[in-house]
């Protein structure tokens, strides 16, 4: 697609207050393909001002109606599915099939679900002798990361509108065409003027100036924790509320009775999926010592699979940043098994599928999110030293649990400290809410409760 020159404020495109321009890199081969206006502080208010003045005709507005222009928003993105799909590989580097069936399909299903949850929701109750009605929270600034560019804006904008919000998004830097892309299909599909709105911009001007703004109601942002802390400070000073979907270190948990094969398979495919950048990816294998070697044999096979299968990081900083955790790695002692810190390639961010063997739970490989296709490889005792181990981070987000019989898997599963596991392989599930313990998060994204983040309640006596 053509990038715009302009942002996409109350139903239209228009020049930015300043002249900055982002160039958009494509990772794979480091050419530039586009650029997009650096906004600051004064698009950001304007955006805002819009977002208001649209907020009392938008919350009005008959749930049914809402459905409808989130159902038709759906169906644009599945006519535009491989545009935006090829937009994803140009600037995430993400591999084509990838771009097709998971940055692109599981946000159709996203939005597809909360077109359904805007028109069945009951947003009126009756308790006892009150009636309580859940309203929208009012402007929404959303921040979303590169890493899923088009289904962590649909993950916030989606409900948000369902809800009868509206929206000021400031996407990545990164990944801004997708953004676009997703502002080109918001104006077709009718979502009145001043609803949606798009900032394009780097996170300390035009991010920052988002958070900090009077006039939005509630931040929500998915990215590193340390960037959430920040907006955290920021919004409790003002008593503004927030939803924080940020950083992971996952446990993949294999149980002595489960099929390691398939296990250690799926784990290693789940790490290098997006080439690690994913958050809730499951970076730490826990597996029996007396099944350790056999599984770290697994995934060193599977691992060397992978090569050139996967994309490159999403910048030069990205990249440099995981080939330095990989050089800790073994700077502390652990064991490469797969891949290395050498770059692949001659041109691209790429870094190659790596595996650790001999991680102990203290190494900073095993402690830190690395972001970047990297697994490490833990031994535990027995079970009790397992749940230890897999609890052992201020991480909470995500994790599996694989075992011969289920209820085992999910006895296990309801003593981790984490907002979601898979149990043997489970499916992704557009309505089951996705977010952190500790600090990998606060509030929940996808379905009834990532609807529910964005409406506050009102409760009449009769």
């Amino acid at each position: 697609m053509k990038a715009h020159d302009g942002m996409y404020i109350d139903g239209t495109w228009r020049p930015a207050a300043g002249r900055d321009v982002i160039e958009v890199v494509n990772p794979a081969d480091e050419q530039v393909i586009g650029q997009v206006p650096a906004g600051d502080a004064r698009d950001v208010d304007t955006a805002v001002r819009a977002a208001r003045a649209a907020l009392p005709g938008w919350a009005a507005t008959p749930p049914a109606e809402r459905a409808a222009r989130l159902a038709a928003l759906r169906d644009l993105l599945v006519a535009r599915a491989g545009e935006i799909a090829e937009t994803v590989t140009a600037e995430l580097g993400s591999p084509p099939k990838l771009s097709q069936t998971v940055h692109v399909g599981a946000p159709i299903a996203v939005a597809g679900s909360y077109a359904e949850l805007a028109a069945a929701h009951a947003f009126e109750e009756r308790v006892g002798n009150s009636t309580v009605y859940q309203e929208p929270i009012g402007v929404v600034g959303a921040i979303t990361p590169w890493n899923y560019p088009l289904h962590q804006i649909v993950a916030k904008v989606a409900p948000a509108l369902a809800a009868g919000c509206t929206v000021v998004l400031k996407p990545a830097e990164d990944t801004p065409l997708t953004a676009q892309a997703f502002a080109e299909a918001v104006h077709e599909a009718g979502v009145p003027a001043g609803v949606f709105n798009l900032v394009t911009g780097l996170g300390p001007v035009a991010g920052q100036a988002l958070a900090e703004h009077p006039g939005v109601d509630l931040v929500s942002f998915t990215g590193s924790t340390a960037v959430g802390r920040k907006i955290a400070a920021i919004a409790g000073a003002a008593v503004k509320k927030v939803a924080l979907e940020l950083g992971g270190k996952s446990a993949n948990v294999i149980l002595p009775s489960a099929d390691l094969a398939r296990a250690v398979n799926v784990g290693v495919a789940n790490v290098m999926s997006n080439s690690g950048q994913t958050c809730s990816a499951w970076t730490r294998m826990l597996v029996h010592r007396d099944q350790y070697d056999e599984a770290v044999a697994l995934a060193a096979a599977a691992a060397a699979k992978y090569g050139d299968r996967i994309g490159p990081l999403v910048n030069a900083k990205q990249q440099a940043r995981v080939r330095g955790y990989i050089e800790k790695g073994v700077a502390e002692g652990a064991r490469l098994v797969a891949g290395g810190p050498e770059a692949p390639r001659e041109r691209g961010y790429f870094v190659s599928p790596t595996v650790f063997a001999d991680v102990t739970p203290g190494m900073t490989i095993a402690q830190e999110e690395i972001f970047g296709p990297v697994l490490s490889i833990l031994a535990y005792q027995d079970e009790e030293d397992a749940l230890r181990i897999a609890n052992g981070t201020v991480y909470g987000l995500a994790g599996a649990v694989w075992a011969g019989d289920e209820a085992e898997a999910v006895a296990f599963a309801r003593r981790m400290e984490t907002g979601q596991v898979d149990i043997n392989g489970g499916r992704f599930n557009p309505l089951a809410p996705f977010g952190g313990y500790k600090q990998s998060g606060v509030g929940r994204e996808l379905g009834v409760h990532g609807l529910a983040e964005y409406l506050q309640t009102k409760s009449l006596q009769f």
